[in-house]
């Protein structure tokens, strides 16, 4: 059996699988859309990250391939409906990268507050500026949350410790289970109006999808300051942008954009954005997770184990 691995991976994963009888393996990063629909036909399992695209076409050209697995959580970069439809098993590495995330939302929180990245870049320019970058305390603030599963409920954990009071919206999760976590349930636009700091934390899908746009930012009040690490799109960047401009929102923070790469956003332009290039999961600790997790799921798959994490259910045809 041969499994392809088209995003850069941990080495502790990539040594796992390779130490498996009976399993090839190669290491193919930055395959192009045309090189990875030539490759994919002799393939089993494909392994990938958020970079490569598993798209419909790609899924039409893999005749052997009978499980795809995401090294970390969003499944936005693959074809889901094309896969069961082949009877290919989709995966997911759902908790390996979830402290890191939630970790990485309260470290946007606090820069953005005290506008380190700003005050940052001024000193090295040879400025000394302490009025400029005035900042604002994030005790007794109220955090409001768009998701709260595994990722959500670390950030509430975190913001309690700051003492921040948390108010969430997600229609999936029990009042009990808020309870148990020192949340306040609120549907959205009930939310929106009370938050200091948002933060979202769902899957990026037809259902989520410019989820806060325009009429959502016009609910929050004019210091309140917003926060994606989740998925580019939730939040609808020409609304923030206007927002921004107009002076109708305070802040944001970024670490995931509607295109990818942002280099032609106008948001660069505001100082009142400061933005990391997908840094959510990027750390030692979760991308070892995530590389054993999905490594040790695919054999399961390929010798017949248990189907852990998979996100489709694929039936076969007689």
């Amino acid at each position: 059996m041969k499994v392809l691995i088209s995003d850069p991976l941990a080495r502790e994963g990539v040594d796992r699988l390779k130490e498996e009888d009976n399993i090839k393996v190669r290491e193919a990063p930055g395959l192009s859309q045309e090189e990875l629909i030539r490759t994919i036909p002799e393939y089993d399992a494909l392994i990938v990250r958020s970079e490569t695209k598993v798209t419909g076409e790609v899924i039409g050209a893999a005749s052997r391939l009978k499980v795809i697995g995401r090294a970390g959580t969003g499944l936005d970069n693959i074809d889901i409906t094309s896969a069961t439809k082949r009877g290919i098993i989709v995966m997911n590495t759902p908790g390996g990268n979830t402290i890191s995330a939630a970790e990485h939302t309260i470290s946007m929180i606090l820069a953005l507050s005290r506008n380190i990245p700003q005050a940052h870049s001024s000193l090295k320019s040879g400025e000394w500026n302490r009025k400029k970058f005035m900042g604002t305390e994030v005790y007794g603030k109220i955090l409001g949350m768009v998701g709260l599963g595994r990722i959500g409920s670390e950030v509430a954990k975190r913001a309690q410790g700051l003492k921040m009071r948390t108010i969430a919206y997600d229609p999936f999760i029990s009042e009990e289970r808020a309870e148990q976590l020192g949340v306040t349930l609120m549907d959205l636009e009930d939310l929106l109006p009370e938050v200091d700091y948002l933060t979202v934390h769902t899957p990026l899908s037809s259902q989520t999808r410019n989820l806060i746009g325009e009429r959502e930012i016009a609910l929050m009040k004019k210091d309140a300051r917003i926060i994606n690490c989740a998925r580019g799109g939730i939040i609808q960047e020409d609304a923030l942008y206007q927002a921004l401009k107009e002076n109708r929102l305070k802040g944001a923070a970024l670490d995931v954009f509607e295109k990818g790469k942002p280099f032609d956003s106008p948001l660069l332009k505001l100082d009142s954005v400061i933005f990391t290039p997908h840094l959510g999961a990027s750390t030692k600790e979760a991308q070892k997770r995530v590389a054993l997790d999905v490594v040790l799921q695919v054999i399961d798959a390929l010798k017949g184990g248990p189907l852990r994490n998979a996100v489709n259910i694929v039936t076969t045809s007689t």
